[in-house]
């Protein structure tokens, strides 16, 4: 079964106008690339249809059935050394928000440049490769930051935060698979190259929760999940502050490959 199947959007319709037709609920999932969301018919055949919308949409499945034993690989070259920080959210810590109960984010750091690698199999479904490096030489968070974002087959979504201009390896639509090179991590204000993180899902759909909010007292739609990573040191939760050397396992790389797609790798 392939991912495209199931990586989805949130979309709510309002219909300003509506006329010699009707719409059954206000809110649809948008699946793979595209298609139709829903399909408008008269009431009278005789007589035209009026209306008119507006729309939002959010990334990502609603409530998802989320694997939390998965394993995945630490985001780096085998035998890539990574220092591991717990990043706050930035809400909090500047705006006054409260903090959600599951957050949790990583930063990995690395003494030099190294070569950032898929920690598990999924499509990319967004790539932003547009600030120069320096937009984040001086600063200790910045929202001008390159990225892929991976979707799973089980509906959650993984952003690889924070790599170099001009080098990402991977295309919107590719599927990549555990161990892939995806880019390179940033230099950043401290010194160090780090790569930011975040493993999370769709958790509320109510599009309409965050108006006349702003970032003091917004909801977050998102929930975070904290993984279980297969390291040099075994399997295990990162800690704060700790050090870990990458690996790759081969029964990780292949877990979760099609017929198809493992044909392909052992003929490499």
């Amino acid at each position: 079964e392939e991912i495209a199947e199931k990586i989805a959007d949130e979309a709510e319709i309002k219909f300003k106008e509506l006329s010699n037709t009707s719409v059954n609920g206000k809110q649809y999932t948008a699946k793979g690339f595209g298609g139709n969301l829903l399909t408008l018919r008269p009431l009278k055949k005789d007589e035209e249809m009026r209306y008119s919308y507006s729309y939002r949409s959010i990334r990502g499945k609603l409530l998802p059935k989320i694997d939390r034993s998965f394993i995945y690989l630490l985001p780096y070259a085998a035998d890539t050394k990574v220092r591991v920080s717990e990043a706050s959210f930035m809400n909090a810590t500047y705006f006054g928000n409260s903090e959600p109960n599951d957050w949790k984010v990583y930063y990995f750091y690395t003494d030099n440049p190294a070569i950032v690698t898929a920690s598990r199999k999924g499509l990319v479904v967004e790539v932003n490769d547009t600030f120069e490096d320096s937009e984040l030489q001086d600063k200790y968070y910045s929202s001008k930051t390159n990225r892929v974002l991976i979707e799973h087959a089980d509906g959650s979504l993984l952003e690889y935060n924070g790599l170099q201009y001009g080098d990402i390896r991977v295309k919107v639509g590719e599927y990549v698979f555990p161990g892939q090179e995806i880019g390179v991590n940033v230099k950043r204000s401290d010194g160090k190259y780090a790569m930011v993180f975040s493993l999370y899902y769709l958790k509320k759909g109510d599009l309409s929760v965050n108006e006349n909010k702003n970032l003091t007292n917004s909801e977050s739609f998102y929930g975070w999940i904290n993984p279980i990573f297969r390291t040099v040191a075994g399997t295990q939760q990162l800690q704060n502050n700790q050090h870990y050397s990458a690996l790759i396992d081969e029964g990780l790389v292949v877990q979760e490959m099609t017929k198809k797609e493992l044909k392909k790798y052992k003929t490499q």
